[in-house]
């Protein structure tokens, strides 16, 4: 998935949808760890619930759907 930094103030942020929160088994303003190895940015839950793979499978189903036309742009 491609995000685009956004400004806001003086720092840059990535704005996650709901459905990858949900993947990720967090809520809004949960504390995330933020880790930088070998020039990729991991993002890690410090207190996250479990997540069923039927919940999972669902979420990237409704991500690919909303975002179907820019996944044909991109594969074209």
């Amino acid at each position: 998935m491609i995000k685009q930094l956004r400004k806001v103030g003086n720092s840059n942020a990535i704005i996650l949808d709901k459905p990858i929160l949900e993947l990720l088994g967090i809520e809004e303003n949960a504390e995330v760890q933020l880790t930088v190895q070998n020039g990729t940015l991991i993002i890690t839950p410090t207190n996250p619930h479990t997540v069923s793979q039927e919940k999972v499978n669902e979420i990237l189903d409704q991500l690919v759907d909303n975002r179907r036309d820019v996944y044909q742009r991109l594969a074209q």
